[in-house]
């Protein structure tokens, strides 16, 4: 018998593929295009770094914790150069809310609300202390129209999360690479998510050998049994830093959520291009 799913782990799993159209979609693509910005890569850095203001590269390294410095530092501060932060915003939301307006025309607009207000009533409840990134998004604008409602929610709660998550992985001791390197020991494809974070081959190796020697891979670069009680801890840190938001919510609160938000987290996962968290399928 597997054991139960915490809250915030299962919303998670369902706001997150809302969040990620607005990096993967073409609307968003063309939104940043139109700035001069690439689609991938320096149209990515910006798009998120952009509630910091026009932040150079060390506290946007420090921030999105798991890439590479040199990566970050070719996108900072020149595209800021192209483009101000407040453009990159507006193109930002413009982008998420086409995407989400496009990808959920089959779902009814009653659901769409319905979700919609559920995860601003979510985000109400947050408190982004020591949380760089939700804590500058909070301080934006909230969108007028329900898909950009809906996708500022899910970059809200999902910022929130990815703050605890990296203090639980510093706590636990690992660094920028060495965490994508554990994750991809477990569930994510080393072929997708090295090049995206932009560590190099010896960098990745490197990391990998420090985890051996601490006696969470094996040489061969298996996770051993020290290293799944560990992961587990920085996931259950995870969770326990997402979940206070959820804790006043009743079971059919929790569960009409779910229902609601289930078919647009369906939609938006299996439209995704790419997948380098390696995110599981959503049932419908």
């Amino acid at each position: 018998m597997s054991a139960p799913v915490h809250p915030a782990r299962a919303l998670w799993q369902l706001f997150e593929p809302v969040y990620a159209v607005a990096f993967l979609q073409p609307e968003n693509r063309a939104a940043l295009g139109a700035l001069g910005l690439e689609a991938d890569w320096r149209g990515y850095v910006a798009a998120r770094a952009a509630p910091l203001g026009a932040a150079d590269a060390p506290p946007v390294i420090a921030a999105f914790f798991n890439f590479a410095p040199r990566r970050v530092e070719r996108a900072l501060p020149e595209v800021w150069s192209q483009a101000g932060p407040a453009q990159v915003l507006a193109a930002r939301a413009e982008g998420s809310a086409a995407a989400l307006a496009r990808l959920l025309e089959s779902v009814e607009p009653a659901r769409v609300e319905s979700a919609t207000a559920a995860l601003e009533e979510a985000v109400a409840r947050l408190d982004c202390a020591g949380r760089v990134l939700a804590a500058a998004n909070a301080a934006l604008p909230r969108p007028a129209d329900v898909h950009g409602r809906l996708w500022n929610a899910a970059n809200l709660l999902r910022e929130h999360r990815g703050d605890g998550h990296v203090a639980a992985l510093v706590a636990a001791g690992l660094d920028g690479c060495e965490a994508p390197v554990l994750h991809c020991t477990l569930v994510a494809d080393r072929k997708v998510l090295q090049p995206m974070r932009g560590w190099t081959d010896e960098e990745w190796e490197a990391a990998a050998g420090r985890l051996v020697e601490r006696g969470w891979l094996t040489p061969q670069g298996a996770v051993t049994e020290l290293g799944l009680v560990r992961h587990r801890a920085v996931e259950a840190a995870t969770d326990l830093a997402a979940g206070r938001v959820w804790e006043g919510w009743s079971p059919d609160e929790l569960d009409r959520l779910t229902a609601d938000l289930r078919p647009i987290a369906a939609i938006c996962r299996e439209l995704m291009p790419i997948n380098p968290l390696a995110m599981p399928p959503v049932e419908r």
